[in-house]
């Protein structure tokens, strides 16, 4: 299919393997010019030029327009396509590719330009907290303050993301919500609140064991209290689809949430951090992104 289509690659060489491995600019326009394809590749300069860069493709007649970098790339160029007729190609190169593995497309290394040239297009759901799209995860609480940090480091990576997660838990505490989700009401004090369109941030971190990317609904999990005696148990549970199993749990489906906070504060939308209001309104957008996933048979 994509032979058939004006396409644009978007290589951000800040993310997580495009910095320690550049050479994947390079063989992105190998691949272009193997397949004869109508097609150009961009490097990002600065901060959001991935969306700049997105949005020139689209006007200019692009139909696929190719992310090769992490979850917070993938966002930027995502957001000016939700809507559209215009295909978001994947090559996860980030630190944690929760949209990515969710979907089986794994990396550069691992068949996701073979996914361009012989997948589907998929349509998936949008997700939208006070106005910032996101598709994989976002959330409140520790996680939104952990990626506060993470993306201020140099150097990042699943090392880096716990060394980070360590030394801010030291100094975070539990944060009072108030969330509604159609007739579900719930006050409580939370270390994390997470929203997932997803059933994972990334690294095979289930944060949401079984979300359907397509259904119309996202999954909030509320974290209650993280402390010393049970923070591996969390930790295992997480990494094995178990998460429902703890008490400190509680999760609810639902297509929109309100979150009442004391104050206005972080949250964070696939990774990439805002300051918003005391009151996060999450809806969804049912399959409005389409993307290119791996055939049933790939």
């Amino acid at each position: 299919m994509i032979r058939d289509l004006k396409a644009c690659f978007i290589f951000n060489p800040n993310s997580g393997h495009n910095a320690r491995h550049p050479y994947l600019l390079e063989r992105a326009r190998k691949f272009v010019a193997a397949n004869h394809l109508d097609a150009t590749v961009i490097t990002t300069e600065r901060p959001h030029h991935a969306r700049e860069i997105a949005k020139r493709a689209a006007d200019d007649g692009c139909g696929l327009v190719v992310a090769i970098g992490g979850d917070g790339t993938m966002n930027e160029i995502a957001s000016v396509l939700v809507g559209s007729e215009v295909m978001l190609g994947l090559i996860p190169c980030g630190s944690g590719n929760g949209l990515g593995r969710h979907l089986g497309i794994y990396g550069p290394g691992k068949g996701a330009f073979t996914t361009l040239l012989n997948g589907e297009p998929r349509s998936i759901d949008t997700g939208m907290a006070n106005g910032f799209p996101f598709f994989n995860a976002m959330g409140l609480g520790f996680d939104a303050e952990i990626s506060h940090r993470f993306n201020r480091l140099a150097q990042r990576g699943l090392g880096a993301y716990v060394r980070t997660a360590l030394n801010a838990y030291s100094h975070f505490r539990p944060q009072s919500y108030t969330i509604s989700a159609g007739q579900t009401k719930l006050q409580t004090n939370a270390f994390i609140v997470s929203i997932a369109n997803s059933d994972q941030y990334g690294n095979d971190c289930f944060i949401a064991p079984g979300a359907q990317i397509d259904d119309g609904q996202l999954e909030m999990t509320v974290l209650k209290n993280v402390n010393m005696f049970n923070v591996v148990p969390i930790a295992v549970r997480l990494f094995t689809r178990t998460i429902e199993g703890s008490r400190q749990v509680q999760r609810i489906s639902g297509s929109q949430f309100i979150i009442k906070r004391p104050c206005p504060g972080l949250i964070h939308t696939d990774g990439e951090t805002y300051e918003t209001d005391s009151t996060v309104e999450i809806t969804v957008r049912p399959r409005s992104l389409r993307i290119m996933v791996p055939t049933e048979t790939d």
